[in-house]
């Protein structure tokens, strides 16, 4: 069913001629910027800022303080990663594997939990949320997963727990209830393949729990994402909310592999392919290198066509992930040689903007929000 889109948070279709674009090397000018902003003609907003995996540049990620602080930096969505427990509760961690997110590994009494699983087809070794019941993983603790890159934040070891999703849409509305706002989840039903072949499917109990939530509605404040198709498929016969496609810059979606469809995500991201995703889905959440290629040595090169031809089929397109530290920008945007220092997320913001991006994935969201605040409204 082909879904309309006005609900998400749009750009302006004025945008990109009114964002002033950073100097880049030659090869980077925006040429597609115009016609991209000359095919949109529905109402627009101006870009969504999705806090990812919460304020994640500024305390480990899926926690509730991340999720809090993405929402007062002024985020519109938050994003959680769900992963089942073993007895079937959705929790909010990027991996279902926890050793580098939790300290799961200095807990004596689930040192026999250690196992090797092999998960989208490559074998990963560590402790896995399928195998503890949720009162089990309430004993464990967050830590920060970049301790290296993001030194501050190890601060907060120790401290933070694991968070259901109920705890995540209560912490959405109890926070936008005080701001006067509403603030959206944005769920990413992580290796569903996976937990369907071992019996914990994620589709029926994510829309179970949002229907508690009376969460059902197109003009509800949720987005479903998955590196999956399948699944985003089953979910819109399930549920009417607004879903989209994740699309990486290599590889091809699990469920393809298991299906032995030759497509890639690359073929997702032709014209055909954004075609083929409008029939079940409202947008596409895009690898940033799919809209702005780089070079070899980092550096940016001439933009890509994804934006004009997803909003010809009145797809949105979000990208990710903005961060602020060098080592994750384009080498035109870095200052100075050190890979965890602040470099230019502003003029990679402007820049995106300025293509008429719809939303942000941002693990630094005032960063975004504060590039946002010079964009023309409608």
């Amino acid at each position: 069913m082909r879904r309309t889109l006005s609900a998400l948070g749009l750009a302006g279709a004025l945008l990109a001629a009114a964002v002033a674009v950073p100097a880049m090397s030659a090869s980077a000018k925006p040429e597609a910027a115009p016609e991209a902003a000359s095919d949109r003609s529905r109402a627009a907003d101006r870009p969504l800022v999705i806090g990812h995996r919460g304020a994640s540049g500024y305390r480990p990620e899926h926690t509730l303080e991340a999720y809090r602080l993405a929402i007062r930096m002024g985020a519109d969505y938050i994003e959680p990663d769900l992963v089942p427990t073993k007895d079937g509760q959705l929790v909010a961690r990027h991996e279902n594997e926890i050793s580098g997110t939790t300290d799961v590994a200095a807990h004596p009494e689930f040192a026999g939990r250690r196992a090797t699983k092999t998960i989208d087809g490559v074998p990963v070794t560590g402790w896995f949320t399928e195998d503890f019941t949720l009162a089990e993983l309430r004993t464990l603790r967050a830590k920060e997963r970049l301790p290296q890159v993001r030194v501050a934040n190890t601060v907060f070891d120790g401290k933070l727990s694991v968070p259901t999703l109920q705890e995540v849409i209560d912490l959405a509305r109890t926070e936008g209830k005080a701001r006067g706002r509403t603030i959206g989840i944005y769920p990413e039903t992580k290796h569903p393949s996976y937990f369907a072949s071992i019996g914990l499917p994620l589709e029926e109990r994510l829309v179970a729990v949002l229907k508690a939530n009376k969460l059902t509605h197109r003009s509800d404040p949720v987005i479903i994402q998955s590196f999956e198709t399948a699944n985003l498929r089953k979910l819109d016969k399930l549920t009417d909310v607004k879903l989209a496609q994740l699309l990486d810059a290599s590889g091809r979606p699990y469920d393809f592999t298991l299906a032995g469809d030759p497509r890639t995500y690359a073929d997702l991201a032709t014209a055909a392919g954004l075609e083929w995703i409008a029939g079940y889905a409202d947008g596409v959440g895009a690898n940033k290198n799919l809209i702005v290629p780089r070079d070899a040595a980092g550096k940016l090169l001439a933009p890509t066509t994804l934006i004009r031809d997803a909003h010809r089929l009145k797809l949105v397109v979000h990208a990710w992930t903005f961060r602020v530290e060098n080592q994750f920008l384009p080498a035109d945007f870095r200052i100075g040689t050190d890979p965890n220092a602040r470099g230019d997320i502003t003029a990679e913001f402007e820049l995106f903007y300025g293509l008429g991006l719809d939303g942000v994935f941002a693990d630094q969201p005032d960063t975004a929000v504060a590039a946002r605040a010079g964009l023309p409204r409608r």
